[in-house]
């Protein structure tokens, strides 16, 4: 299938490492010229030569803190003008899972740690849209695709859970605002998903229950384990990409201001 998007620019924050890396290589697959946007610009120039060699489009790092609007507003117009436009947004610029100390019972948790993490996640997704919404209007085609996760959707994460509902909500309300203007925003929520850091997690949790890290994973993803889903494996990144991809192309005017929960099937609970 022609998915429209050669040609298309793109802005990927969170792109030099895990899923927004794994976003940006699909795109960059379809046709797509990309900035790639991280804080770590030796990680951001690494991941861009990779990123281009690979697919031969062209893949140019952009250094920024999304927690500064004076950057992003600077950094979507450098991409814009480096690349010749702008038409996909990808906001997948946050850690997962949120600051340990935001994370925990609510004795402990530290006001501005838990403030950061919305900062970051929550208003720095609002401030690339903000400062990218010009250019998608102007020609009249846009596609904003936010990525979150499913701890919104789990009770235990103070931090994790109420930023990525937020999310959600920012999500649904800026789809109303802008569909007019012929631009979607659609959200997805990942859950455990294999990325470059997934051995390391894997071998520390091995050494904590004396199995092999193999033998992790498969417990984990057992069909009667809490934390496994219905096909019985991890979720690749790339597959999170393939989703990513779809949203951001011509085909998919009919999903605005939806969330897609891309899983592999966790859980029992029905959602209507």
């Amino acid at each position: 299938m022609d998915l429209g998007l050669r040609g298309k620019r793109a802005i990927v924050t969170g792109g030099s490492l895990g899923i927004g890396k794994a976003i940006a290589r699909e795109l960059a697959r379809e046709g797509v010229d990309v900035a790639i946007v991280a804080r770590t610009k030796d990680r951001l120039e690494a991941a861009a030569r990779e990123l281009a060699a690979e697919t031969g489009r062209r893949v140019i790092p952009l250094a920024a803190d999304v927690t500064s609007r004076a950057q992003v507003d600077a950094m979507v117009a450098q991409a814009a003008a480096e690349l010749g436009g702008l038409h996909i947004l990808v906001n997948s610029g946050s850690p997962p899972g949120g600051s340990a100390t935001a994370t925990g019972p609510i004795e402990t948790v530290v006001d501005e740690d838990l403030l950061h993490d919305f900062d970051v996640k929550y208003v720095g997704a609002l401030r690339c849209a903000r400062a990218a919404l010009p250019f998608m209007k102007a020609q009249g085609w846009g596609r904003i695709i936010n990525i979150s996760g499913t701890n919104a959707r789990n009770a235990g994460n103070l931090s994790g859970g109420a930023r990525n509902t937020s999310l959600v909500h920012f999500t649904k309300t800026l789809a109303v605002q802008v569909g007019r203007h012929g631009i979607t925003v659609n959200c997805i929520h990942p859950g455990i998903t294999r990325t470059e850091r997934t051995p390391r997690l894997l071998a520390a949790r091995a050494a904590e229950l004396g199995i092999a890290a193999d033998e992790v994973e498969k417990r984990d993803f057992a069909e009667d384990s809490p934390r496994g889903n219905a096909i019985g494996r991890m979720v690749d990144a790339a597959e999170i990409a393939y989703l990513t991809v779809f949203l951001a192309s011509d085909k998919a005017w009919a999903v605005s201001g939806e969330l897609v929960v891309a899983t592999g099937g966790a859980g029992r609970s029905v959602y209507y």
